[in-house]
């Protein structure tokens, strides 16, 4: 048999793991909000932004769960837009970090990051080292999720005695294969790509450019969004059988509606 016929069709995910992926959701979907004074119910640690970018988004702390969340927004503005045009692979660069020679990532989103980390780095890290036991989550939608990786992979560099996760929504390639591997070596299933029916974003930067996605992909195939209609799909990240099947259609519909919640809405009281 061919690798085709043998291959596995991916299973539903669990109810508890379907509402995890909702819960992270809604802190993504409130960093649209131009003011959020409590993300998801939580506290509202800092807003963060940077007009000249239009990067921007929060941190907030859950005591509940014992987490400190960064989340950042996707491209709002015709400034987002042309960030996200830079599809040139470049080194992953960040002070203190030490990266294998050969990961490459998207320039746009490098730049992205790059723009807030001076922001963000030392809140995070006092948030962190003042509240013991506590785990950092980074969680963004489009080009925000994308940029969350990049937060999330400059954290665990930097920090791989915290518990570091991330959650990304119908974020684009982010960088080459080298990078996914990387991606996938330091956080297993505690990277998680999550991606809606079509939505055309996700494979909108093509392989062809040298662009490759980090696993694991939580797909929900069709309506309506419930555990049994969103699959977990292979580790290499661009399983066939999941929404790398799909001709990338742009910037459609699926991409501003995960979970039947449109991804501009503020849970934020």
């Amino acid at each position: 048999m061919g690798e085709e016929e043998t291959k596995k069709s991916p299973e539903s995910i669990s109810e508890d793991l379907y509402k995890n992926l909702i819960h992270y959701f809604k802190f993504a979907s409130s960093a649209y909000a131009t003011v959020c004074p409590r993300p998801n119910g939580k506290k509202l640690i800092t807003p963060v932004s940077n007009p000249g970018t239009d990067v921007g988004g929060f941190i907030a702390r859950d005591d509940d769960r014992k987490e400190i969340i960064v989340s950042l927004k996707g491209s709002a503005s015709i400034t987002g837009a042309v960030l996200d045009a830079q599809v040139l692979l470049v080194p992953f660069l960040c002070p203190g970090c030490k990266l294998p020679s050969g990961i490459r990532v998207h320039s746009g989103f490098l730049a992205a990051w790059d723009s807030i980390v001076a922001e963000v780095a030392p809140i995070v890290e006092y948030q962190l080292s003042s509240h013991e036991g506590y785990g950092l989550i980074t969680v963004g939608h489009s080009l925000g999720g994308s940029i969350a990786l990049l937060a999330a992979v400059h954290f665990k560099e930097k920090h791989s005695d915290y518990s570091i996760k991330t959650y990304s929504y119908g974020a684009p390639r982010t960088g080459n294969k080298w990078f996914a591997d990387y991606v996938n070596s330091q956080f297993g299933e505690n990277a998680f790509r999550v991606v809606h029916g079509n939505d055309g974003v996700p494979t909108i930067i093509p392989m062809s450019l040298g662009y490759h996605h980090h696993g694991i992909e939580y797909w929900q195939r069709e309506d309506p969004s419930c555990g049994k209609t969103t699959v977990k799909c292979d580790a290499n990240g661009e399983d066939t059988t999941c929404s790398a099947s799909i001709r990338s259609q742009g910037i459609n519909s699926a991409h501003w509606e995960y979970f039947g919640i449109l991804a501009t809405t503020p849970f934020c009281l």
